[in-house]
């Protein structure tokens, strides 16, 4: 009778594979999550830069006609500013929110003033979030 020489792997290479691949997935999850963090923190500051851009523009708006575009003023708070400059006047993510939404813009004295009181911040990112430059309309 002819033996054939069976081939495969023995049970210490196999449990010396899983031990690499436990070591590789051990430093990789961490790095994966801070990439959610930094996900949530870029989608806040590019919301934070489209209201801010709308504000400019809004304000340009008030400059050519005092009827047209929307106050912002002292009175406005951050999540009118949002409806006033934004379109369709929601914010375009659920995640989104600001730190403090009831808080009015203060620094909003006089028309061309830039107030940054507003800060918008993603359920996945850092607590302190991202400055909402307002430019009031006096």
């Amino acid at each position: 009778m002819k033996r054939t020489e069976q081939r495969g792997f023995t049970l210490i290479e196999l449990i010396v594979v899983i031990v690499i691949l436990g070591i590789l997935a051990a430093t990789a999850i961490p790095k994966f999550v801070s990439m959610t963090v930094e996900a949530g923190d870029a989608a806040a500051k590019g919301t934070a830069g489209a209201i801010s851009s709308g504000a400019s523009l809004n304000y340009a708006v008030r400059l050519i006609n005092s009827a047209s575009g929307a106050a912002v003023t002292a009175a406005t708070t951050c999540t009118t500013l949002v409806t006033g400059v934004l379109a369709g006047g929601v914010l375009p993510d659920a995640s989104l929110t600001f730190v403090a939404p009831a808080a009015t813009l203060a620094g909003c004295t006089g028309s061309g003033e830039i107030d940054g009181t507003c800060f918008l911040k993603h359920s996945q990112g850092t607590a302190t979030g991202f400055v909402v430059r307002a430019i009031c309309t006096g």
